[in-house]
């Protein structure tokens, strides 16, 4: 069955990835692309949106420019020493794009749920601002989807931003914690899981003997390798993240260890800021079934899916 999905992206350089991967996907509907703030600017999110879209051949799927900053307002914080100054690694491009929807994100994300009641999945893959403020406008929102599998979050694995904190769950933590107190099903594709699934050298250099849209992948990886080189691994690689999202919204993730658990969001503004507090107090016994719970945690899955991303992108025409 095909999955009919809104991916809600600040694009930097894995964003771009989860975008081709869903408008390449055979098994996706890619039903709009929502932008937000987080790695860059959102106008400038908005533009590389259009841009890798159009690099895939999909200017059908319609884009809509969000929220520009945490959804209680406070300063936004952006992520350029990651993901380059123009947030495709430095190795964009300046080609013509066309025009963004009309509309605001928030908007296109009600608009298109409410024209498929329960079958669309929200995707996001940067802060939760866009799908919090959507909430708020539309409550019955949760009813009315198939789900949310969003990129964020850590349950075992440290934080990226604070000890314990994961970046898109961290910068705009009371937009998280509205996500996860509603209640829709949710799967937490975290740190746990996205900091395993490695595109390497080889994959890098795949995508490079491919077409355009290979070839621009792999130009943009280079510096998002690099960081990850110094700050994590010690040796050129990174982390996939985002694409993680969009497979297992698709099914398309060999998933070894998930529990359905509460998680809560700290918003307290201390040490524990941006956490999101799994309850994995069952483990030991195999994860029994938690009152109220609605929130799937991918904590172990198996190899292949990023050889999987990458054989999608560089077999693009």
């Amino acid at each position: 069955m095909t999955t009919k999905m809104i991916l809600d992206c600040d694009t930097g350089v894995d964003d771009a990835m989860a975008i081709m991967y869903a408008a390449l996907h055979p098994d996706i509907e890619l039903l709009g692309v929502t932008t937000v703030w987080g790695n860059v600017h959102v106008p400038l999110a908005t533009r590389n949106t259009l841009r890798v879209l159009d690099i895939v051949g999909r200017g059908d799927v319609p884009v809509a420019q969000g929220a520009a900053g945490p959804l209680l307002g406070g300063p936004a914080e952006f992520a350029y020493e990651v993901h380059g100054d123009d947030g495709q690694g430095g190795a964009g491009d300046d080609e013509p794009v066309r025009a963004a929807e009309p509309r605001s994100a928030v908007q296109q994300i009600i608009d298109t749920v409410r024209a498929h009641p329960g079958e669309v999945w929200l995707v996001p893959v940067g802060p939760l601002t866009n799908i919090a403020a959507a909430l708020a406008v539309d409550p019955e929102l949760p009813e009315l989807v198939a789900g949310v599998s969003l990129m964020g979050g850590a349950a075992l694995a440290p934080g990226n931003m604070s000890p314990v904190a994961e970046a898109n769950v961290w910068h705009d933590a009371e937009a998280a914690a509205a996500v996860f107190r509603a209640p829709w099903r949710i799967i937490m594709a975290g740190l746990d899981v996205t900091m395993r699934a490695l595109i390497t050298p080889e994959h890098r250099d795949r995508l490079a003997a491919s077409g355009e849209a290979g070839r621009y992948m792999a130009r943009i990886l280079q510096h998002y390798g690099d960081f990850y080189r110094d700050v994590a691994f010690g040796t050129w690689c990174c982390a996939m993240h985002d694409a993680i999202a969009v497979a297992a919204a698709v099914g398309a993730l060999d998933v070894r260890s998930a529990p359905t658990v509460r998680v809560h969001v700290d918003t307290t503004g201390g040490p524990g800021h941006g956490q999101t507090l799994a309850d994995l107090r069952g483990r030991y016994r195999g994860y029994p079934e938690q009152e109220g719970a609605h929130c799937t945690v991918l904590l172990e899955i198996g190899d292949g899916i990023v050889d999987e991303v990458v054989d999608l992108i560089a077999a693009a025409a």
